[in-house]
């Protein structure tokens, strides 16, 4: 369902090498976003309130770091390079509640899946989101 909800957005394709990383990472924030709470939509018949904390648990810095560690060990060179790319970005913001180390790990995690989702690699983009999924701590499992 994820998968094709993802496809059928249509995306310029052209460029996205020359795009700036953190132009990346805030589409990709809004891709990992949304196909969180596909998967718990299609995963947990709880309340609203209990859906956006386990959302938050997925898509909160410290959880992308995480994510980003356990990712590396399955990309490409060039994957490796966007996350970090990201990693390596100078951001105007900072993270709320993350120390700047983790914030930029997560921003390395959300530039990959953004430039993923723009060159339209929806089937790797969804084998690396499993591979998130499966390797995240949700609330229940603490």
């Amino acid at each position: 369902m994820i998968n094709s909800f993802l496809e059928e957005i249509p995306k310029n394709t052209s460029g996205i090498n020359e795009m700036q990383i953190l132009n990346l990472a805030y589409i990709g924030d809004a891709v990992f976003e949304i196909m969180v709470r596909t998967h718990i939509i299609n995963t947990n018949k709880s309340k609203t309130d209990e859906l956006h904390k386990t959302a938050k648990s997925y898509v909160r810095a410290e959880a992308q770091a995480e994510m980003y560690r356990r990712l590396t060990e399955t990309l490409t060179d060039e994957e490796i390079s966007v996350m970090r790319r990201g990693r390596n970005a100078k951001s105007q913001s900072k993270a709320k509640n993350a120390s700047i180390a983790v914030y930029k790990y997560a921003t390395g995690m959300e530039a990959l899946f953004g430039y993923l989702y723009l060159r339209n690699e929806i089937a790797r983009l969804m084998e690396l989101f499993e591979i998130c999924i499966q390797t995240s701590v949700t609330p229940k499992e603490r």
